[in-house]
C-alpha cells in the first residue's frame, strides 16, 4: 500500500468512526484504537505534507494559530422567527397559512435549541465553509473551529446534493458547561452565564485548540439548495442524516393543529431531561414549494414560527427604580433588585418599561416582587407578594416627571405609554445614542467605533453630532486613553469606508423616528435623492407600501427641523450617499404607476415577495385588500374564494403570472 493510499484509509476509516461514535452514539472500537489510528495518520501526514487535506480527521484537533474571522455574505438570508407565546397564536398561525394556501399542508415540528446559529456549505461532499448568522445578511467565517466540532461531518457518505448549505444551532451541553463553569470557579475566574453565551463565546475564540477542547455539539435543522432530494423539509432533514448529519430524532411532521399541541405539551415538561438547553418549539409549514409560496415578512419567514416555552419565575427584593434615556428620548424606568437565579443567569436589574405598568403594579420600594425573562431574554417584573409587606414598606413608585439627564419637562404623546425628553439636540443620552445608532453594524457599519468610544470622545468635545466624525483626524484621538495610533487610523479608515454605504442603510443610520431598516429600502426605492424626500408631502409618503400616517408624520417633522436639513447638509459636504446609485434606478420602470395591485394565491414563475417587488419596481403599489380603488389583482392558483367573489362584485379584473410578467417585459 503506498502512503497515500495509507493515508486515504486512515481517513476514511477515522471519518466513520467519528460519525458512529458522536452522531449514533453507536462505538465500534475503543477510544484508545481511536486514537492511536488518530496519532498514525498525524504522523504520516507530516511526514507527506503534500498530501494535506483541508478535511482531514485531524483538522478537528484545532490549532493554535492566531487570526481575525474574515465576514462572508449569505447566500441565502439567515432571518430571525416570529416568537408566539399562547397556543392562541400558534392557532392563529395556523388558520393564517391555510387561509393564504387555501389546499392541503404537513406541519413540522421541531425542538428549538437554544445555542448560535451557523450555516454549513458543502461541496462534492466536503465542508467548505462555516459562517456565523452575524445580522443575518452576512456572518464571520469560523470554519477552522466549526471543524473542531465532532458531530458536524468533514467529508459526507450516500447520495448527497453537488453543493448544498445546511443550518443548524451549536450548542454547548449542560454537562460540559457546569464542569467548564466548575474549572473557572476553581481559577477565579468570571462564570458563564448559561450555555448559549459560552457555545457563542467559544465559537469565537482565535485559538481553534481551545475551542477543540470545549466538547461543542451542533444539530442540523434546514437544508437548503437548488437540487434538494424531496419537496418536503422532513424528508430533507431524513436523507440529511443519512449522508453523516445530526438532526434531532424528535422532530415529527403533523397534520392538525391538535397534534401541533400535542407536541407542545409533551415537550414542555420532557426537554427539562434533555442533554442540551432549548427553549421552545419551531412550526414549520413542510413543503418547499409552499414555502416559497407564503413567502416572507420583512423580518422572517410566514411559513414558520417559534413557539416560546413559558419563562420561568423568581422572587427578590426591589430596592431602587432608576431611569434611563433611549437615543429618541423615551424613558425607561429600570428596577434594580436583589440579585437573583433566573433561567441560568443572575438578574440584578429589569425593565418597568413605562408609567402605566409601574402603576398598575402598585410597586413600592423594598417590595418582594416576581420577576420573569420575556422569550427567556430581556428581565421584566410582572407582579408583586402583597402579603410580603411590611410595616416597613418604602414609598410608593411614581414615574418622574422631568429628564433625569437634562431637566426638561417630560412629555407623553397621544396614543403613546412612553414619557419623552422633547429636548433632542441637547439632552446627552440623546445626543450619544443618535451617533451609537448612526455608527452600528446595520447602518454606516463604522469598524472601531462602540458605545465607550462614543461616550469619551463626546465628553472630550471632539463630537457633538455624527457629522463631526467626518471632521476627526488621527492626530485627535491618537494620544487618548487606551486608543493607540493603530486604533485611531483604523477608526479613521472605517469614517472614510462608510461613505460608500448606499442610500437605503443612511436613511436608516439617520435615526428618523419609526423609520427602520424596511421603511428605510422602500424609501429609497420610491425617491431618487434625499432632496426629493425632504419636500415630501404626507400623501406622498402615505402611498408607499407599508408607510402609514404614523411613519409619514414622523418623516415629515423629522425634516421640518431646521438643525436636521442642516445635520444632513454636513454629511452630504462629507461625502456620504444621499441618493439612489444609477444601477438601483436603471432596475426601476413606470409601467404601473399608479395602481394599487393585490397578490392572490399560490404560484409558479416566482415567490409572493418576489412579485410584491416587481409591482414596486415597476412604480405598483402593493395593497392587502380589495376595494374598489384596486386595479387588478395578481392571481395564482387557489385564490380565497372571498377575494374572488369581491373582485366579481366590484368588478376588479383578475390577471395570471404569465400576464403579468408579459405586462412588465
Amino acid at each position: 500500500m503506498t502512503a497515500k493510499e495509507k493515508i486515504d484509509s486512515l481517513r476514511a476509516e477515522l471519518h466513520r468512526h467519528n460519525y458512529n461514535y458522536y452522531v449514533l452514539n453507536a462505538p465500534e472500537i475503543s477510544d484508545k484504537e481511536f486514537d492511536d489510528m488518530m496519532r498514525e495518520l498525524q504522523d504520516m501526514e507530516q511526514r507527506y505534507p503534500e498530501y494535506q487535506d483541508d478535511n482531514s480527521p485531524t483538522m478537528r484537533v484545532g490549532s493554535d494559530i492566531n487570526k481575525n474571522f474574515l465576514q462572508v455574505v449569505h447566500k441565502y438570508p439567515m432571518l430571525s422567527l416570529g416568537n408566539t407565546y399562547s397556543k392562541g397564536e400558534v392557532t392563529d398561525f395556523y388558520e393564517r397559512v391555510k387561509k393564504l394556501l387555501n389546499e392541503d399542508f404537513e406541519i413540522c415540528c421541531e425542538l428549538k435549541y437554544d445555542g448560535t446559529s451557523i450555516s454549513l456549505t458543502y461541496e462534492d461532499g466536503k465542508l467548505i465553509r462555516a459562517v456565523t448568522r452575524g445580522d443575518g445578511e452576512k456572518g464571520d467565517d469560523v470554519t477552522d473551529n466549526v471543524k473542531t466540532i465532532r458531530t458536524i461531518p468533514l467529508v459526507l457518505h450516500g447520495n448527497y446534493p453537488r453543493i448544498f448549505e445546511i443550518r443548524g444551532e451549536i450548542l454547548m451541553p449542560w454537562m460540559v458547561f457546569e464542569e467548564l463553569n466548575r474549572e473557572k470557579e476553581a481559577r477565579e475566574e468570571p462564570l458563564f452565564a448559561n450555555p448559549r453565551n459560552a457555545a457563542s463565546g467559544t465559537l469565537k475564540l482565535q485559538n481553534s485548540t481551545i475551542v477543540a477542547s470545549r466538547k461543542l455539539d451542533a444539530y442540523l435543522y434546514y437544508l437548503l439548495g437548488e437540487d434538494l432530494p424531496s419537496d418536503g423539509h422532513y424528508e430533507n432533514l431524513q436523507a440529511a442524516s443519512e449522508w453523516g448529519f445530526k438532526t434531532s430524532e424528535h422532530t415529527k411532521k403533523v397534520r392538525s393543529l391538535n397534534e401541533i399541541f400535542e407536541y407542545i405539551d409533551y415537550w414542555n415538561t420532557e426537554r427539562k431531561n434533555l442533554p442540551v438547553a432549548t427553549d421552545g418549539i419551531v412550526l414549520k409549514v413542510n413543503s418547499l414549494r409552499q414555502q416559497r409560496n407564503l413567502g416572507f415578512t420583512a423580518k422572517s419567514p410566514r411559513w414558520a414560527i417559534a413557539y416560546k416555552f413559558q419563562a420561568e419565575r423568581a422572587l427578590t427584593r426591589l430596592n431602587k427604580v432608576s431611569y434611563q434615556v433611549g437615543r429618541t428620548g423615551a424613558v425607561t424606568p429600570v428596577a434594580n433588585l436583589d440579585p437573583v437565579l433566573l433561567s441560568g443567569t443572575i438578574v440584578k436589574r429589569a425593565s418597568l418599561h413605562n408609567a402605566d405598568i409601574i402603576d398598575g403594579l402598585d410597586l413600592h420600594i423594598g417590595d418582594m416582587v416576581y420577576v420573569e425573562k420575556g422569550g427567556e431574554i430581556i428581565p421584566k417584573i410582572t407582579g408583586v407578594d402583597k402579603d410580603a409587606r411590611s410595616m416597613l414598606i418604602g414609598e410608593k413608585v411614581k414615574f418622574i416627571t422631568h429628564c433625569p439627564e437634562c431637566g426638561s419637562k417630560l412629555i407623553r404623546y397621544e396614543g403613546e405609554a412612553a414619557h419623552y425628553c422633547p429636548n433632542e439636540t441637547a439632552c446627552p443620552p440623546q445626543i450619544k445614542g443618535k451617533i451609537e445608532h448612526f455608527i452600528s453594524r446595520k447602518a454606516m457599519n463604522i469598524d472601531g467605533l462602540g458605545p465607550e468610544t462614543v461616550d469619551a470622545f463626546y465628553r472630550l468635545g471632539l463630537i457633538k453630532d455624527t457629522a463631526d466624525l467626518y471632521s476627526l483626524r488621527i492626530d485627535d484621538i491618537k494620544n487618548l486613553e487606551r486608543m493607540g495610533e493603530k486604533s485611531a487610523e483604523n477608526i479613521i479608515n472605517g469614517i472614510a469606508a462608510s461613505k460608500e454605504v448606499p442610500f437605503e442603510r443612511v436613511l436608516f443610520a439617520l435615526g428618523i423616528r419609526f423609520v427602520g431598516e424596511t421603511v428605510a429600502k422602500k424609501i429609497a426605492k420610491s425617491f431618487a435623492d434625499i432632496e426629493e424626500l425632504e419636500n415630501a408631502d404626507l400623501e406622498k409618503l402615505k402611498n408607499i407600501d407599508e408607510i402609514g400616517e404614523k411613519i409619514a408624520r414622523s418623516i415629515v417633522v423629522y425634516f421640518s427641523n431646521p438643525s436636521n436639513r442642516e445635520l444632513i447638509e454636513h454629511l452630504r459636504e462629507s461625502g456620504l450617499q444621499f441618493c439612489r446609485k444609477e444601477e438601483d434606478m436603471s432596475e426601476h420602470t413606470d409601467k404601473l404607476s399608479g395602481q394599487s395591485i393585490v397578490i392572490s394565491g399560490v404560484f409558479t414563475h416566482h415567490s409572493r415577495d418576489e412579485y410584491k417587488e416587481l409591482i414596486e419596481k415597476n412604480g405598483g403599489k402593493n395593497v392587502g385588500s380589495i376595494s374598489s380603488k384596486t386595479s387588478f389583482i395578481l392571481a395564482g392558483d387557489n385564490m380565497g374564494p372571498a377575494k374572488l367573489e369581491k373582485a366579481q362584485k366590484l368588478g376588479v379584473r383578475i390577471v395570471n403570472e404569465d400576464e403579468f410578467l408579459t405586462l412588465i417585459s
